[in-house]
């Protein structure tokens, strides 16, 4: 499990049913864990709905060299739960 600040959205997304890509330490010794889902997350809706807040922030990647994401990152815990950034199913 990720940390408490972002525990709640994966238990959710777990809930719903969306397929888990990769969980682990992603790209850098900074990385905690870092937990990847086949969706697309709506990040202004789930940030309200979860009331995700500081230390929590949204993160994205638009590089196509090194993975197309986009989700939210714990800086204090250096945890992030992520989706897609285009296409597969939306989740809010």
């Amino acid at each position: 499990m990720v940390c408490p600040h972002l525990s709640s959205l994966e238990s959710a997304l777990i809930a719903s049913g969306a397929r888990e890509t990769y969980r682990g330490q992603a790209w850098s010794r900074n990385c905690r864990e870092w937990v990847y889902f086949d969706v697309r997350l709506d990040v202004d809706a789930l940030a309200v709905r979860f009331g995700l807040a500081a230390p929590v922030e949204v993160h994205e990647n638009t590089d196509p060299r090194s993975g197309l994401e986009r989700g939210f990152v714990c800086s204090e815990c250096n945890d992030a739960v992520m989706g897609r950034l285009k296409g597969g199913r939306a989740f809010s």
